[in-house]
């Protein structure tokens, strides 16, 4: 009979308190505490709660990962409080961790925030399915295994807003839609149900809140709970795009374009030339970056480019994983 020992150390909790109706500023509260190996940062919440300050506001539901009300950051990383090990985040950071809500800007009380601007985005991408169905169907409609596997996990989002106040656009553009909302929207734009496949990306492909503007950080798959990795969504739509002809010519499309030309001819990126294909004249702007990578070795005129030894074999890959004409 195996035996299980819990262990415990201390650790320093600086913790965010804001109250809009009386703060003007927010401020932190210091809470040393003895942290056993069982208790998960909800656990830790709670006792603050429970035992220190009984005013100290979160939010909290079904304690099983299940229902995202209780997304925060813990030390700068988005999190769910009652998913994530007190153990992982010593380890991680060490014992003196800062707990905070997900968006500083939008608390009202403490670790509770305002998401109006999350769900105006959901549900701006229309996330339910358009179909003109028969009102009384006389069969169900069919969808294979193979077609049900397109959907990548983009159905198992629980809404908890952790990649959407990670991602660092939606922290400087308002208009952004963000990863979730994209997520979702690539839900329905792989469900062969859907009749919204070309208006849904039209609305995806407008400068400034759609898919353009993402940076591709990584930073919504890192802290996603649920494993729903929105980048790899985010870059599935980027291809339907190209392949349900929605695509227009702007910088973003170019360089999409570009780089694919540049690898297909090279092998390799050749990133001045990337800019030339995608800015056209107005490259002009760039200059003096150009001239600072110029000088660091990051651009290389086109006669000092060397090509890939494996040149022929990423041609071959190229054209095979080109899909679209644009």
């Amino acid at each position: 009979m195996s035996t299980h020992t819990i262990t415990t150390q201390k650790v320093n909790f600086k913790v965010f308190r804001f109250n809009a109706d009386e703060d003007y500023l927010p401020y932190y509260e210091n809470y040393d505490m003895d942290v056993t190996s069982e208790e998960v940062v909800l656990d830790i919440l709670n006792r603050i709660k429970w035992d220190h300050d009984g005013s100290f506001s979160y939010r909290r539901s079904c304690r099983h990962g299940i229902c995202g009300a209780c997304a925060i950051k813990v030390n700068g990383r988005s999190t769910l409080a009652c998913k994530e090990s007190m153990n992982d985040m010593v380890e991680l950071f060490g014992s003196d961790l800062v707990i905070e809500p997900l968006s500083v800007k939008r608390a009202v009380k403490d670790l509770i925030i305002d998401k109006g601007d999350f769900w105006e985005k959901h549900d701006a991408i229309h996330p339910y399915l358009l179909s003109d169905v028969e009102e009384h169907p006389e069969h169900e409609h069919l969808v294979t295994p193979e077609e049900a596997e397109e959907l990548n996990e983009a159905d198992l989002c629980i809404q908890c807003g952790a990649c959407h106040y990670a991602c660092p656009v939606v922290e400087i553009n308002e208009d952004f839609f963000g990863p979730a909302a994209f997520a979702k929207a690539y839900r329905f734009e792989a469900d062969v149900r859907d009749d919204a496949h070309v208006s849904r990306l039209n609305e995806l492909h407008t400068e400034k809140q759609g898919l353009w503007d993402c940076v591709k950080c990584m930073e919504c798959a890192e802290v996603c709970p649920k494993d729903v990795n929105p980048i790899d969504k985010i870059t599935k739509l980027h291809n339907m795009l190209f392949t349900e002809g929605v695509a227009t010519s702007n910088v973003a499309t170019r360089h999409a374009v570009g780089f694919k030309h540049s690898i297909a001819k090279n092998g390799v990126l050749d990133e001045g030339g990337l800019v030339l294909y995608s800015e056209g004249p107005a490259i002009v702007k760039h200059i003096p970056v150009a001239l600072k990578m110029f000088r660091k070795g990051k651009i290389v005129p086109p006669w000092g480019i060397t090509k890939s030894d494996n040149l022929d074999e990423i041609k071959k890959l190229v054209a095979s994983s080109s899909t679209a004409k644009f």
